[in-house]
């Protein structure tokens, strides 16, 4: 069963889209279920400034990745490196055992643009 939070991120998603260069983007997949995910990131200076994603997957991925671009709003680079699948979990409240590949997927996607900033 998906938690309150996750389901109203899925009925209601925040922050679909692409940002227009010179957003910095990067995208991720899950190659056992399949489920992919885009973030676009536009940073002021070392904080994200705005931040959309577009995903193809399960409930969970999409709900998730809506949590995870309000989670990563305004943070700073440096703050950004604290995520896990845990924290991205936490922030959505909690994910049923069968859907936590959608919090691994999610990051993973901020693992990687924070390895493509450097």
């Amino acid at each position: 069963m998906l938690s309150e939070k996750l389901l109203d991120h899925f009925q209601n998603p925040r922050n679909v889209g692409q940002l227009p260069p010179p957003a910095q983007i990067v995208e991720v997949a899950n190659p056992a279920c399949g489920d992919t995910l885009r973030l676009s990131v536009q940073w002021d200076q070392d904080r994200v400034a705005l931040v959309r994603y577009r995903t193809r997957g399960c409930t969970a991925s999409i709900a998730t990745a809506s949590v995870l671009t309000e989670w990563m709003q305004g943070k700073t680079a440096a703050e950004l490196r604290s995520v896990s699948a845990g924290v991205v979990e936490e922030a959505a409240g909690g994910l049923p055992p069968e859907s936590k590949h959608a919090a691994v997927l999610a990051a993973d996607a901020v693992k990687a643009l924070l390895a493509q900033r450097k």
